[in-house]
C-alpha cells in the first residue's frame, strides 16, 4: 500500500477511518439488541455457502480480470442493509468479506490493502442505504406496499452510487491518466450492477414474509450471474492485448466490424488509421524487449488520449496500431478532420520520452516516429478489408516517403506482396 501516491493513501484512510467510526457510532448510539437470529444466519450462511459453490468461478475471475468492482455478495450485504440495524449489517458485511478473504482474495494474492478498503466501501454503502430508510421512516414490515417498493429503490440508488464512486475514485487516483469511461465500463456493467441489488431487495422481500425459507430459490439465478460475468470477462481477456492493454488484433476486427455496419446502416463516414513504428527494432536491439514493452505501453496510452471515447484503438502485432474513427463526415470537411487526428498523433508520438528504470538508472527512449497511412469508408473501400488495404498500403507509401510521415489514399506500393496479411508485422515495417 505504501507505494501508491500519497494521496490515495491519504484518501483510502480516510474511508477506512469512517467506516470504523460509523460502526463505533452505531454501537454507541443503539444498543445492540438482537434483531431475528434467524435472518442474521441466513444471510451469513447463504453468503458463505455462495462463495464456496462459486469458488473456482470467482478465483478464476479475479485471475482474468484482477478485483472486480461488481461484487456479486452485494446480493446479500444490500439485503442485510435492509432487513437489519446498522451495527448488524456492518458485522454481516465483516463476517462475509472476512470468508471471502480467507477464500478467495488469499489465494489469488489479493492485496490485504484492497480488501480492506472494498470492505469499508461496502460498509459506507451499507449506512446510505440504511439512511435513506431511516429517512423515509419505512418499516420492514411495509416492503410489499408501492411505498416501500419506491423506497427500496432509492436505498438501491444510494448503495450502488456511493459504493461505486468510491472505487471510481480510487482508481482514478492511483492512475490519473485513466479516463472516465474506461473505469465506468459500458452499459452491461450497470445493468449487472442493478441486477445484483435487486437480487438483493428481492431476497430481503422474501425474508420478511411468512415463507422466508424461498430465499434459497435465489441461488439459481445468482449462479447463472455469477457464470455470465465470467464468460464477459474471459471474452474481454480473449480480445486484450496484454502488453499495451488495447484491442488484439481479433477483438478490434470483431468490434470495427460491428461499427461499420452500424456506419452504413446510418450513412456515415469511417476512417481507418494504420500506424506503425519506425526502426522500432533498433529500441529492442539496443535497450532490450523490456523497454521496448514499456514503449509499447507508452504509445498505446497516447493513442488513447488522442482519439475520442467512440473510437477504436487496436494492436496488430508489432510494433503496428489501427485505430478506427467512426461518424467522420463523407465530405472533405471530414478528410481535413482524420488528417488533423493523424498529424497529431504523429507530432505526439515524436515528442514521447519514455523512462525506463534499469539497475544502472534511468534510460531514457526518446526521438520515436511513427508512419500513418488513412483510408476511408465508402470512398477507399465497401468492406472493413478493403479500407484496411486502402490504408496498409498507404502506410507503405509513407515509409516509402522517408517515414515520421502521414498517407491516405488506396494507391498500393509496387514492392508490396500481393499476399501479405493485413495487420501482421513486416520485415520493412522497421
Amino acid at each position: 500500500m505504501w507505494g501508491l501516491p500519497s494521496r490515495l493513501i491519504a484518501a483510502v484512510l480516510l474511508v477506512e477511518c469512517t467506516a470504523v467510526a460509523l460502526m463505533v457510532a452505531d454501537v454507541v448510539a443503539h444498543p445492540l439488541a438482537m434483531p431475528s437470529f434467524l435472518v442474521i444466519a441466513l444471510l451469513i450462511g447463504m453468503a458463505i455457502a455462495h462463495t464456496e459453490i462459486t469458488l473456482g468461478v470467482e478465483r478464476m475471475r479475479r485471475r482474468v480480470a484482477g478485483t472486480p468492482h461488481i461484487d456479486l455478495s452485494s446480493v446479500w450485504t444490500f439485503a442485510a442493509a435492509l432487513l437489519l440495524p446498522p451495527a448488524w449489517a456492518s458485522g454481516v458485511v465483516l463476517v462475509i468479506y472476512l470468508h471471502l478473504w480467507f477464500r478467495v482474495s488469499r489465494p489469488t494474492r489479493v492485496p490485504v490493502h484492497r480488501v480492506v478498503f472494498t470492505t469499508s466501501t461496502v460498509i459506507l454503502a451499507v449506512h446510505a442505504a440504511e439512511a435513506t430508510m431511516n429517512y423515509s421512516h419505512l418499516e420492514v414490515g411495509q416492503f410489499g406496499t408501492p411505498q416501500g417498493l419506491f423506497i427500496v429503490v432509492l436505498a438501491l440508488l444510494a448503495y450502488t452510487t456511493v459504493n461505486t464512486c468510491l472505487v471510481i475514485g480510487a482508481i482514478v487516483m492511483s492512475a490519473p491518466d485513466t479516463r472516465l469511461p474506461q473505469v465506468i465500463g459500458n452499459g452491461d456493467e450497470v445493468v449487472l450492477e442493478i441486477a445484483t441489488l435487486s437480487l438483493g431487495g428481492l431476497v430481503a422481500a422474501v425474508m420478511t414474509s411468512a415463507n422466508i425459507w424461498y430465499v434459497v430459490l435465489a441461488f439459481p439465478t445468482l449462479l447463472v450471474l455469477h457464470r455470465a460475468v465470467l464468460v464477459r470477462q474471459l471474452e474481454e481477456a480473449a480480445s486484450t492485448d496484454s502488453k499495451t492493454g488495447l484491442l488484439n488484433s481479433a477483438g478490434w476486427h470483431t468490434q470495427a466490424s460491428r461499427v461499420l455496419r452500424r456506419a452504413q446502416r446510418d450513412r456515415q463516414g469511417t476512417a481507418v488509421l494504420m500506424l506503425d513504428l519506425d526502426h522500432f527494432k533498433s529500441v529492442n536491439d539496443d535497450h532490450g524487449h523490456v523497454a521496448g514493452d514499456q514503449v509499447l505501453g507508452e504509445v498505446a496510452a497516447a493513442l488513447r488520449d488522442e482519439v475520442r471515447d467512440g473510437d477504436l484503438v487496436g494492436r496488430f502485432g508489432g510494433e503496428e496500431f489501427v485505430i478506427l474513427l467512426p461518424g467522420i463526415d463523407p465530405t472533405s470537411t471530414g478528410d481535413s478532420e482524420v488528417h488533423a487526428i493523424a498529424e497529431r498523433i504523429r507530432r505526439r508520438i515524436s515528442g514521447l520520452c519514455v523512462v525506463v528504470p534499469t539497475p544502472d538508472g534511468p534510460l531514457t527512449v526518446q526521438d520515436l516516429t511513427v508512419s500513418v497511412g488513412g483510408a476511408t469508408h465508402p470512398r477507399d473501400g465497401a468492406s472493413l478489408d478493403q479500407v484496411l488495404r486502402a490504408a496498409d498500403a498507404a502506410l507503405y507509401t509513407a515509409k516509402r516517403a522517408g517515414r515520421n510521415a502521414v498517407r491516405f489514399g488506396p494507391a498500393p506500393p509496387v514492392s508490396q506482396p500481393a499476399t501479405q496479411p493485413i495487420g501482421r508485422p513486416d520485415p520493412d515495417h522497421r
